[in-house]
């Protein structure tokens, strides 16, 4: 019984459940005494209906419902019956071995159409508390305990079915918030009563379902805003308001500004990656807040009061860090829990990683700080560089081959496509290299990397072969070791002809952004041509 129990964390090993009283009652529930509001409770209804008001919220209970409080100083409990209301009425108490507040039952919603197991259990429980005498010793408390068990169980079920209808509810909303929708569909597609999918609602998201609706109404029409200023009117209507003047105040409401002025300001933009904030530098723009690698760091020094450390979005200090900075805008790369639980703070960019270059990110962002003029500069005298190495190259290379940049982690090495960037999308898309065959029928191209041991690297004979650093640890220096001493890693055309570069930065050549690009290009041509 303590391990049924102790898997769903309420452990038993350390924790003893004991009923302090039994009661059953009959048209209204007897009034409030000492127990209801010292301990927590257990409300079976095992005949009847009728309306219950507790804490403030009133709910419709009847036969198989089971309603669960605690924290009785806020205890307001009352009964309006449509018929006779019977049931039974457990309060309990829970002590630990140590000291530790002890874990009790709890659900915001009653739990309807329990099973008859429960109601038996419910029934045999009330009658053992009337024959103790006649009970063995511990099987009062073992039946209180079993009961226990079932019903987290059956919670623990209601709770999951809750989850798939409120997920179903959201990625509705969230893909027709531009429509009419309204809490009495919603309601509909979740088969639950729009008063209870209204406090299930605000309990899963903290939002009003009109509040969450208008939310996301905004947040689209501000990343409307980041290209163009449309009318208001056509503006209202691709959001899903049918007036103009309606989606100005609303904006305004949560905005702080009309959509006009959101339009026109200059934007304070927090960005969440270390790629995106590389792309804002080189555009001349200093983010808020920004992430930034230790590579960006050692040729930049940063203020502390705009690093941004990846705590992970679901930490409440990395969300109170970019709350307290006040954005206009968050640029990371796409992602839905992460655009959700920002969408409060502000519109969310959302990129899609591996589905733009480096450079379309680049330009993108550019077109929303508006730094249009800069960003074609920039890229211009990034070509002309390109330009200059290829001549290098084409008379001291001639046609370039293959090529193949290898990053060792602490047990694997991995070979990454341009896609990717750590490089590759110099030499393969800058320089001209190709990777090698046996690299294309792993799957590259498509996975977007391959993983190897590290000895097998030698199975990926190419003309050109560089090796971004080898980690310091001793297990990985000594593979390394053994994989430069042995047969097939010497007898490899690139190993005899002096074409293998150990290069040893592996921070530069993490950035997938225009000044990491630009680093990676000049260190690539460096080897390249030192070796000659």
């Amino acid at each position: 019984m303590a391990d049924h129990l102790s898997k769903h964390n309420i452990s038993l090993s350390h924790t003893y459940y004991y009923p302090v009283s039994i009661a059953n009652w009959e048209g209204s529930l007897p009034s409030i005494d000492e127990e209801m509001t010292r301990f927590p409770c257990i409300l079976v209804i095992i005949n009847g209906s009728g309306l219950l008001n507790l804490q403030e919220q009133q709910y419709e209970l009847s036969r198989g419902c089971v309603m669960l409080w605690h924290k009785s100083h806020e205890l307001k409990v009352s009964t309006q019956l449509h018929t006779s209301f019977k049931g039974t009425l457990i309060s309990y108490r829970c002590l630990t071995s140590d000291g530790i507040q002890p874990n009790v039952l709890k659900h915001p919603e009653p739990l309807r159409n329990c099973s008859l197991n429960i109601l038996s259990l419910t029934a045999e429980l009330e009658r053992a508390s009337k024959q103790l005498s006649e009970r063995k010793p511990f099987q009062f408390q073992q039946l209180f305990v079993e009961l226990l068990a079932v019903l987290y169980d059956e919670l623990e079920g209601q709770q999951q079915k809750n989850n798939a209808w409120m997920e179903q509810v959201l990625h509705y909303v969230d893909t027709h918030f531009h429509e009419d929708v309204t809490r009495e569909q919603m309601a509909t597609i979740a088969q639950v009563s729009p008063e209870h999918f209204s406090r299930a609602f605000r309990r899963h998201t903290s939002q009003t379902f009109s509040g969450y609706l208008a939310l996301l109404r905004i947040r689209a029409s501000q990343n409307r805003l980041l290209y163009d200023m449309p009318k208001l009117e056509k503006l209202a209507q691709e959001v899903g308001y049918k007036e103009g003047a309606y989606l100005s105040r609303k904006f305004k409401q949560l905005v702080g500004l009309s959509p006009t002025a959101y339009h026109q300001k200059k934007k304070r933009v927090v960005a969440l990656n270390s790629n995106h904030t590389a792309c804002l530098l080189a555009l001349g723009i200093t983010p808020e807040l920004g992430v930034y690698s230790s590579w960006m760091e050692s040729i930049n020094p940063v203020n502390p009061l705009q690093k941004l450390y990846e705590f992970g979005i679901s930490t409440s200090s990395f969300y109170n860090t970019i709350a307290s900075t006040r954005p206009d805008l968050i640029i990371d790369y796409y992602t839905v829990k992460g655009s959700k639980e920002l969408l409060p703070l502000a519109p969310v960019l959302g990129l899609p990683f591996m589905d733009m270059s480096w450079r379309e990110q680049f330009r993108h962002i550019a077109d929303v700080v508006e730094r249009q003029q800069q960003v074609e500069e920039w890229l211009a005298h990034y070509d002309e560089q390109i330009w200059a190495f290829n001549q290098k190259l084409d008379q001291q290379l001639g046609k370039r081959g293959t090529a193949v940049l290898w990053e060792i982690g602490t047990s694997s090495a991995y070979s990454i496509h341009s896609s990717h960037g750590r490089g590759s999308q110099i030499l393969y898309e800058d320089i001209g290299f190709r990777p090698p065959g046996s690299l294309l029928k792993h799957g590259i191209e498509q996975r977007g990397f391959v993983e190897e041991e590290i000895e097998a690297i030698a199975d990926h004979p190419a003309d050109h072969i560089f090796i971004t650093g080898i980690p310091s640890n001793p297990g990985t220096k000594k593979r390394m070791k053994r994989l430069f001493q042995s047969e097939s890693w010497l007898k490899m055309e690139a190993i005899k002809q002096n074409r293998m570069y150990l290069i040893e930065q592996p921070d530069l050549f993490y950035g997938y952004d225009p000044l990491s690009s630009q680093a990676q290009l000049h260190e690539l041509m460096r080897v390249l041509i030192s070796q000659k």
